[in-house]
């Protein structure tokens, strides 16, 4: 599989493609892909399908990956009121571990994963995507929750022509307009599965997937070297190109069996994820808190998006303070294998979250002391990752470098 670009982002020293990137295309995937039992009969609709994730890895001859945070007036992230410009950071590949030149002093091993894996749509729930999704980008402005969170992003990504990729039907024809018109994109995880970012589906995970077609109509891609809970940069995990590896039986009538609707249809149901037994080993950890109180002292109800967005800030000020800039923390916190949780959902008005990072991956003791956190030339981090500055537009500059 090639990356979730399909090679828009280059192995370089400029953040230039990340500011550039079209995102109307994404993402770039393997699939799909017909599933049949040993007596040749198709997976059917309301049949449970189970992937084991047998093998997986980087793309033999192309280890590498990156991590970036897009501009705010394309695509922007998380944190892009903070974050606004374009960032990228190089990762290299030995073994199971990763370290970049942009964020140096840190190392750690990958669990390598899927960002994406999936059953399509029948007709029926296909329309009901665009329904509700369309209904949301229509009327939610109304409710100004999230723009404040996360300001220029979209509130939803609705079908569009625009970077619309369609395998072997050829662009331009009819067929391909009535398609590009209607296909949902990929952006969301969904009912099918789809983009659910789960850094844990690694070696021996088992995926629980309802079918809704007949043959399931697999599909796959978005592979990640590492990626930490939230994914918070947006572009956030070790992007990459990679292989995998898939096992698929077929638990028939399995729907109705183990997925109860959470929704006015049978066809409002959820995945089931068996997570397993690989992964890597680590017995220290920092953790910061988050509540529901934003950065302008504003108190929200029990809202755990404000409160890891804080969590994530408390620690990406923390780590400032160990010789790195607040971008390489940023792009750190969003790759490595740190863990996210909503810790109080319960108690009014503060929800709590949490983020938890493995100490053992920084080649220095980043935990508080109590004599003065040293500053010396030695902990100085540098290089930083590369960067393009924020101007409100989207324009290349005379000379692009990692600094323009």
């Amino acid at each position: 599989m090639v990356d979730w670009t399909g090679g828009a982002i280059r192995d370089d020293d400029s953040a230039i493609d990340v500011k550039l990137i079209d995102l109307s295309t994404v993402h770039y995937l393997s699939g799909p892909i017909k599933v049949i039992d040993k007596d040749g009969i198709p997976a059917k609709p309301g049949d449970l399908l189970v992937v084991e994730i047998c093998n997986l890895g980087p793309l033999p001859g192309d280890e590498w990956g990156y991590t970036a945070t897009f501009d705010r007036e394309n695509g922007g992230g998380f944190l892009t009121d903070h974050f606004p410009c374009a960032t990228k950071a190089i990762w290299y590949f030995e073994g199971i571990y990763a370290y970049s030149p942009h964020i140096p002093g840190v190392r750690f091993p990958g669990l390598t994963h899927p960002g994406i894996i999936g059953t399509a749509p029948s007709m029926e729930l296909l329309n009901i995507w665009n329904e509700r999704e369309r209904e949301l980008e229509e009327n939610g402005l109304q409710s100004m929750k999230l723009c404040e969170v996360l300001h220029s992003r979209p509130l939803a990504n609705l079908p569009s022509t625009k970077g619309c990729r369609l395998g072997k039907i050829q662009e331009g024809t009819p067929e391909w307009e009535k398609i590009a018109r209607e296909a949902a994109r990929t952006i969301p995880g969904r009912e099918n599965g789809g983009n659910c970012d789960i850094k844990n589906l690694s070696r021996g995970s088992k995926v629980y997937l309802p079918v809704f077609v007949e043959g399931a109509n697999l599909s796959t891609g978005d592979m990640h070297f590492s990626q930490g809970d939230g994914e918070v940069s947006f572009c956030g995990a070790i992007e990459m190109s990679g292989f995998l590896e898939l096992k698929c039986d077929i638990i028939r009538g399995g729907m109705k069996e183990y997925l109860t609707p959470m929704g006015p249809t049978s066809l409002h149901v959820n995945p089931i994820f068996e997570i397993g037994p690989v992964e890597p080993r680590f017995s220290e950890w920092l953790v910061f808190e988050g509540i529901s109180v934003d950065e302008t002292g504003r108190q929200h109800y029990l809202d755990a998006t404000v409160a890891y967005k804080r969590a994530v800030l408390n620690a990406i000020d923390y780590l400032s303070k160990f010789g790195y800039s607040k971008e390489q923390a940023y792009l750190l916190l969003s790759c490595c294998p740190c863990e996210g949780r909503i810790s109080g959902i319960v108690d009014s008005p503060n929800a709590v979250a949490t983020l938890a990072i493995p100490t053992s991956i920084f080649d220095q003791d980043i935990r508080p002391k109590t004599s003065k956190v040293p500053v010396g030339p030695q902990l100085v981090r540098k290089p930083d990752v590369l960067k393009c500055t924020y101007d409100g537009k989207l324009t290349t500059t005379k000379n692009p470098s990692a600094t323009t």
